[in-house]
């Protein structure tokens, strides 16, 4: 099930899954099972720093196929709250290889690439979880926001073949 609100400030998603919160937890917060569910279908999606706590960095390279070969992609940022099997948040931004904040002209975004922030919250019942994630930045007609719906359908796929779950 899903219900997606869509304002120009935020996107707010919230999803069931019928797996516990601790392993929908881990598909946020282990870096291998982040890359095997985030970003659009055929991406390929590498965590190169994660530091899990707040205040800690985390940077992801995204490899997504176009029409015209290749495109790869950075984001950056740093974790604002966590609190296990409960709430997750962190900054993100269009980055570099090396974090630093790039600059998306060519494809008709902002120099830079604002800065968003993403917030995800879990709750358990009966085995089932219940994720709300808020994207905060994003706005109604953006791609990024279609993203989630596509990445959220790839997690539900996922947790089904999950053995926890």
């Amino acid at each position: 099930m899903s219900d997606a609100t869509r304002t120009d400030e935020a996107v707010v998603m919230e999803r069931q899954f019928d797996a516990p919160a601790d392993v929908v937890w881990q598909m946020w917060i282990d870096p291998d099972e982040f890359s095997s569910w985030y970003g659009p279908n055929g991406a390929s999606v590498y965590v190169v720093t994660w530091e899990l706590r707040v205040g800690g960095a985390r940077l992801v390279r995204m490899t997504v196929p176009t029409p015209r070969g290749e495109t790869t992609m950075w984001f950056a940022g740093e974790f604002l709250d966590v609190v296990e099997n409960r709430r997750l948040a962190y900054t993100e931004y269009v980055s570099d290889e090396n974090g630093n904040p790039a600059s998306t002209s060519a494809s008709g975004m902002p120099k830079p690439h604002p800065t968003t922030e993403v917030r995800v919250a879990l709750s358990e019942v009966n085995g089932r979880t219940t994720m709300v994630m808020t994207h905060v930045g994003i706005p109604a007609d953006s791609p990024g926001a279609a993203g989630w719906t596509v990445a959220f359908d790839k997690l539900a796929t996922h947790l089904r073949g999950h053995p926890a779950s």
